[in-house]
Formats: C-alpha cells, sequence, structure tokens
C-alpha cells in the first residue's frame, strides 16, 4: 500500500504593511535611544520597550508556509525568519466541502461570501495559482487559501477526487 505524500515551501512576498512596521519600528527605536542619549535619560526606556516589541513583531514580517500533504490530511506550518516554526492549521481533507482553485467557477458562492472566515497561507503573488478549501471548524465555515505545487494538487486530487478540482 502506497501513501500519498507530497510536500512544498511557499516564501510569503512582503506586502508595504511589512515594511512599514520592520522599518518603522527600527527609525522609533533609533529616535528613542537618541533621544534618550541627549535629552531625557527616561526615553531608553521607551527605546528597550520598542525592542522587544520588535523583537516579537519583525520575524512576523519574513514568512514561508510549508504544506505536508499526508493521505488526506493536510498540515500547514508557519516559518518565521527561516528560524521558528509554528504549525499553523491541520486540515482533513476528506472532511471539506470543496477544494478548488480560487479563481475556479465553482468557488464563486464562497468567493461572493462575507460570512466566512478566510485564512491565507499563501505567498500573496497573485500570478500563482491558488486554491482554497472550504471546511467546517467548530460550527462555521471557513475558507482556507493556499498555494500547492503541481506534485501536491494532484496528489491531494487522487485522495478525494469527487472533491478536489483542479480547473
Amino acid at each position: 500500500m502506497s501513501d500519498l505524500y507530497s510536500e512544498c515551501l511557499v516564501k510569503k512576498e512582503p506586502t508595504s504593511k511589512d515594511a512599514a512596521v520592520k522599518y518603522g519600528l527600527i527609525f522609533l527605536i533609533v529616535v528613542f535611544a537618541a533621544g534618550g542619549i541627549f535629552l531625557m535619560p527616561i526615553l531608553l526606556l521607551g527605546a528597550v520597550i520598542l525592542a522587544v516589541a520588535a523583537y516579537f513583531l519583525i520575524p512576523g514580517t519574513d514568512l514561508e508556509y510549508e504544506y505536508l500533504f499526508v493521505n488526506g490530511e493536510l498540515d500547514i506550518d508557519k516559518i518565521m525568519s527561516k528560524s521558528k516554526r509554528k504549525k499553523a492549521r491541520t486540515v482533513d481533507l476528506t472532511e471539506a466541502d470543496i477544494i478548488a482553485p480560487v479563481t475556479s467557477h465553482r468557488m464563486d458562492y464562497y468567493n461572493g461570501n462575507n460570512q466566512l472566515k478566510v485564512y491565507d497561507y499563501s505567498s500573496g503573488n497573485p500570478d500563482h495559482k491558488k486554491f482554497a478549501a472550504i471546511v467546517r471548524e467548530e460550527g462555521q465555515t471557513c475558507k482556507i487559501i493556499f498555494e500547492p505545487d503541481e506534485d501536491m494538487a494532484n496528489a491531494i486530487k487522487k485522495s478525494a477526487p469527487s472533491k478536489v478540482f483542479l480547473d
């Protein structure tokens, strides 16, 4: 018996919000530190607080998503700054309503539904082919956006052919 196995790594493209957070925090730290040295030493405390905030916020601006598909289960891990790994989500695709490209006509109803919780685990590049999995979690319908490569998409199709569409 052979297992369906595929893995894929996708780098999230930096947005202007990511750059604003990163460079804004660095700028504020420098301003507070300079102000603390030359004007009021209490501003050094602000620089330290901002540095601690930067330690936690800046790694979140450099993201990669790793998809691991094994026998009908898709694990999505978030890798921050190529050093910290955090499990983002596990999806049992056999319990999904539908899995199809986001731009597919099969997703029209779900794309127009504002009641869905949307979780985006894709690169953010509009040129890449993104898929959406519609699943029910805790009584609410969720749309999980991910960006598998061709091998993973075919493995997902083999595991649940009646629910997965590659068009």
